[in-house]
């Protein structure tokens, strides 16, 4: 058995972290066993709904206005592009759909035409998901009544690394939204980026933000750094595969009953570093060439890791995979 703690210490982080490779493997998915079917693992879709003119100055982000990535800025999407992509998606067996706008606060203004997406997507069925930037209680609220189930908000990194990330807002700004967003009743989707200079102890630092919420939020996406051309991070060293899955394997014991997702940055790990992920405690990732503006796998990819790993996908996300083995058989 294990205990759901919301007061965890940072030296009892870094004695996770420090364990034997195998030994914090075996907690972890051991853990993740008692809670969580250990071969299975939730598809999400995920839709950029407004790209670039971003006013924050995040050194990862290529949709900032700050730096020349050479992204093409494009305004809100209308809502029946949206809803189209939704359809396709949910036809592919996604069970939750999430849009995407790069703004430092959504307006009043802008978040009444993201609403009637929200509204549409639902209406198909699906679980929804959007990421607007920073809320205030009242719009937390008004998203809430939209039917909004998750809402995602990453604290990016530890609140002692921040500063060095991004100098635009507050790592306590971050914190605000997770709170408004929790008080609203909507589903807290947060978690971090890895390979942004950060130490061992920010790693630990981050998730114990995260695990002495008062709540652990209901899905923790852990993303690698992607580095793009023309943001400050560009070059920045990443992290070893083995440290990569020590975080996946800590947050795991940290938020036992959190749905931990692989997100940006699954281009660059190999089948065994992902196996090793879901093998400590992974259970979720983002289908689909592209995540907002950053390269994915290919659900067919996808496909093909899941049948070699054994992996079952839920049963509303069946038709996802059948219709892609059913390509793969008329193409091969």
């Amino acid at each position: 058995m294990f205990e759901i703690k919301n007061d965890w210490k940072l030296d009892e982080i870094r004695a996770l972290f420090e364990m034997p490779f195998n030994d914090l493997l075996f907690k972890a998915h051991s853990i993740h066993r008692e809670v969580f079917d250990p071969n299975q693992v939730q598809v999400s879709s995920l839709l950029n709904i407004k790209t670039g003119a971003c006013p924050e100055d995040c050194s990862y982000c290529s949709q900032s206005s700050k730096y020349d990535t050479g992204l093409e800025r494009e305004s809100l999407m209308e809502i029946e592009q949206v809803l189209k992509k939704a359809q396709i998606a949910k036809d592919k067996g996604a069970s939750r759909f999430c849009m995407g706008a790069a703004w430092r606060n959504p307006t009043d203004k802008s978040l009444d035409k993201v609403i009637p997406m929200i509204q549409g997507v639902k209406a198909m069925g699906m679980e929804t998901c959007v990421t607007l930037g920073m809320l205030t209680p009242k719009q937390a609220s008004t998203l809430k009544e939209a039917g909004l189930d998750y809402y995602n908000h990453n604290i990016d990194t530890s609140k002692e690394h921040y500063s060095n990330v991004v100098s635009t807002r507050h790592f306590q700004d971050r914190l605000d939204t997770l709170e408004a967003v929790k008080n609203a009743d909507i589903n807290v989707c947060s978690g971090g980026i890895l390979g942004m200079g950060e130490t061992e102890v920010d790693r630990a630092s981050m998730l114990q933000s995260l695990a002495n919420l008062e709540k652990h939020p209901d899905s923790v996406p852990i993303n690698l750094l992607v580095p793009i051309p023309g943001t400050p991070f560009e070059n920045v060293k990443p992290p070893s595969e083995s440290e990569f899955v020590r975080t996946i394997a800590v947050a795991r014991i940290l938020m036992p009953n959190s749905v931990v997702r692989l997100s940006a940055g699954r281009l660059e790990m190999g089948e065994g570093m992902q196996a090793l992920c879901f093998f400590a405690g992974a259970n979720s990732i983002f289908y689909g060439e592209q995540l907002l503006t950053t390269d994915n796998p290919t659900a067919a990819n996808d496909l093909l890791l899941f049948k070699r790993l054994g992996i079952n996908r839920k049963d509303n996300q069946r038709l996802l995979f059948q219709d892609l083995e059913l390509k793969v058989t008329l193409t091969s």
